[in-house]
């Protein structure tokens, strides 16, 4: 079962402010791009593309702790690890560095919690759902992380 992804990327300039500094929205861009990419490295996917599927995965809480600066071509890593599962939800935390240049250093590191839910095909309401045994089965929390789950 996976329990960490990583992903690497290059700063686009679309990405930075005035001052040439990375806008601080676009670290939960990072965090949620992870996810996606880590679903994908599983054969899933946050969003399927059947119009039969009604799972979805909206954000329930989310945090991000800036801890230095990112600039327009920066190298950066994005490493994700389940923190949490449950039956209805996941907690990824997010630690970003920059990997670029002569120094290898932290950034910025965050959560996002994610809960399944079931969306109504004619209304589109949406209630909690247990995650699919499918994605379930694929997943688990980061061995170094399983105390601070409990």
């Amino acid at each position: 079962m996976a329990h960490e992804y990583k992903l690497r990327k290059i700063v686009e300039f679309a990405e930075t402010d005035t001052a040439g500094i990375v806008h601080f929205s676009n670290y939960f861009r990072y965090m949620e791009m992870t996810e996606h990419a880590f679903f994908r490295s599983l054969g899933l996917s946050i969003h399927p593309r059947d119009p039969k599927s009604t799972i979805g995965w909206p954000r329930i809480d989310a945090h991000c702790e800036f801890l230095g600066p990112l600039r327009f071509e920066d190298e950066i890593e994005v490493h994700l690890q389940i923190r949490k599962k449950s039956k209805r939800s996941l907690v990824y935390q997010f630690n970003i560095r920059k990997i670029s240049g002569d120094k290898n250093k932290a950034v910025a590191r965050g959560s996002i919690a994610v809960v399944c839910v079931a969306r109504d095909p004619l209304s589109g309401n949406m209630k909690a759902a247990e995650i699919p045994d499918a994605i379930s089965n694929k997943l688990a929390v980061a061995p170094e992380l399983q105390k601070s789950a409990s």
